[in-house]
């Protein structure tokens, strides 16, 4: 099987991960840190296997899926016009995801960076490069803003997608910003998580109704 360059280098990623989680299992507690509140006290613990292999084990369902589905979406030919957007945005999130493994085995070797700075810069850049991909989808049934109305007609597909791509970087922006606000970053995230979908199905089907 043929593998493109991003997806050899998303096996590479994941190899780090379980490579990184191998390393450091005999150095950690055989509990840690899992979840943090607002004020970036730590609320939830894990056990050692779960903190340390869960992102390899996310990794392997996100690799597979990201070969798969691209090859057997209708669409298939659309995704190919903006694939090396949908190829970075893989590699994103993979260094996201490890990011977030090293983020919790330094917690747990004494190393506490502040999750409140942390998570909102990385998600602020993940929301960013979804932006930029979303503004480049063309119509599919896998990647994207996913209504009836998108899938019923391009031009609807293209205008939310537009629409959507500029609100997901304004998005991605308020969440670096909610890094200077500490305790408070969460609602700078959550509110617009939440507020988002609700706006670009209602945009879609206004705009399918007009068509």
């Amino acid at each position: 099987m043929h593998l493109r360059k991003s997806e050899i280098l998303a096996i590479i990623l994941l190899l780090l991960s379980v490579a990184v989680a191998i390393y450091f299992n005999p150095r950690l507690p055989q509990r840690i840190p899992s979840h943090w509140n607002a004020a970036g006290k730590v609320d939830d613990y894990a056990s050692k296997f779960i903190g340390l292999f869960l992102s390899p084990i996310i990794l392997l369902v996100f690799l597979v899926l990201f070969i798969v589905l691209p090859k057997i979406d209708p669409y298939k030919a659309n995704v190919e016009k903006f694939r090396k957007y949908f190829d970075g945005f893989i590699i994103l999130l993979f260094l996201f995801v490890i990011f977030l493994q090293i983020f919790i085995i330094l917690w747990s070797l004494g190393t506490k960076l502040k999750p409140y700075i942390v998570f909102p810069v990385g998600l602020g850049i993940l929301f960013f490069y979804v932006g930029i991909m979303l503004e480049k989808a063309k119509r599919n049934w896998f990647i994207g803003i996913r209504t009836p109305w998108t899938m019923s007609d391009e031009g609807v597909w293209d205008r939310t997608h537009k629409v959507g791509g500029l609100l997901f970087k304004i998005m991605g922006v308020l969440s670096v910003i909610s890094a200077f606000f500490g305790k408070y970053a969460f609602l700078f995230i959550i509110i617009p998580v939440i507020l988002l979908p609700i706006f670009l199905i209602v945009f879609s089907y206004m705009g399918f109704k007009k068509v």
